[in-house]
């Protein structure tokens, strides 16, 4: 499509739509955007992931059938040449500068914008992961021939900017529409696991992938504390390298009765909207998708504050409750506050700010294509 038509032609950039809060927010912004008649290109270095399912038809999927990230490069030149969106949006780390990369080597006038989602400083400190240790150095090396950059919070913008040199003022901060209807009606969906049935003992929930950044083995252990002070059961939706890690330790404190791992879950809306307490035991975050999640839907929300995002959501523990980073005991004593109902309760003028209609327009403006 030429970029002199009528209808605004924008571009968005990921690896896969494996399970990730990253990959789902950029699909409920894909599906947002073409609902305000935007063409909008999801292009893919491979097709594969659940969130497949939930991208609207209105949204056209390209795959560059690229296994490999780096294989992607050639093939989204080929794409960008051809199809010369006004704007290509990318999302998680290498993905950005692969984008980059690919709109100078095409030559064309599309406008690359590139989202950091995760505080780098932290991932490259804690990942065991060479690539993830490398992240800073690619960022100041390649994000400052971005056309704009946009951050996840206030947090992820202030590590960003100070990796970079990239000035404050360059990078916009933009929170993730996470609150959509699909979600509200997601919610009311029935679930099937008994623990979760009327009259059942109160549910300690958690959503993420199983790995490091995560700090299950926290939440864990401050669900063992729990116990000692009140009966109740900790559910864990996702998935990861960490699992038969998670399934040791729970073994070890002798939890097998009262923990439950149940995979990636393709609605955890329903099991947050009927859990009665969700806890985040993150080392660090880029923002934490799942507490504005579960607070829309009324659940009372424990969280580290750890960096980037969760006392930025909570309004500095005004909306939820904060802890220090692998604290157990800290944790513990938290969620023993919120079962017992001693959590705030969320001002719904302040969820507006994460809503898919207030994180739209802002990306309109951005985007120049108002």
């Amino acid at each position: 499509m030429n970029i002199l038509q009528d209808t605004p032609h924008v571009a968005i950039f990921l690896r896969t739509l494996v399970g990730g809060g990253a990959e789902r927010v950029m699909v409920n912004l894909a599906n947002t955007l073409t609902e305000q008649n935007f063409k909008v290109d999801l292009v893919l270095s491979h097709v594969a992931g659940p969130y497949l399912s939930q991208v609207s038809p209105k949204v056209q999927i390209v795959d560059l059938k690229a296994p490999k990230l780096p294989l992607s490069l050639p093939k989204l030149v080929g794409y960008l040449r051809q199809k010369q969106p006004l704007n290509l949006l990318s999302a998680l780390h290498y993905p950005c500068e692969v984008a980059i990369w690919a709109k100078y080597l095409s030559g064309v006038s599309t406008q690359v914008i590139v989202s950091e989602r995760n505080t780098l400083s932290q991932e490259a400190k804690y990942s065991p992961e060479i690539t993830a240790r490398l992240t800073p150095l690619a960022a100041r090396l390649f994000y400052p021939f971005a056309d704009k950059v946009v951050a996840i919070s206030q947090g992820v913008a202030d590590d960003l900017s100070q990796i970079t040199k990239i000035p404050h003022e360059r990078i916009q901060v933009i929170y993730n529409p996470v609150i959509t209807q699909d979600i509200l009606r997601k919610a009311q969906e029935p679930i099937t696991h008994p623990w979760f049935q009327p009259g059942q003992l109160p549910v300690v929930l958690s959503v993420g992938r199983l790995m490091q950044q995560k700090d299950f083995p926290t939440l864990i252990r401050a669900f063992a504390r729990v116990l000692k002070v009140r009966p109740a059961r900790l559910v864990i939706l996702g998935s990861g390298r960490e699992r038969s890690h998670l399934d040791q330790l729970v073994r070890e404190l002798g939890l097998q009765d009262h923990v439950a791992m149940l995979g990636f879950q393709k609605n955890p809306y329903t099991y947050m909207a009927k859990a009665s307490v969700f806890a985040l035991s993150s080392a660090w975050e880029g923002f934490g998708n799942v507490l504005v999640e579960a607070m829309a839907l009324g659940t009372p929300v424990v969280s580290t504050d750890c960096p980037s995002g969760p006392a930025e959501i909570l309004n500095h523990g005004k909306y939820g409750l904060l802890v220090p980073v692998g604290d157990d005991a800290a944790m513990a004593e938290a969620i023993v506050k919120a079962l017992a109902g001693n959590c705030p309760t969320v001002d719904t003028q302040w969820l507006e700010q994460f809503t898919s209609h207030t994180a739209m327009n802002k990306y309109i403006k951005l985007l120049d294509i108002a």
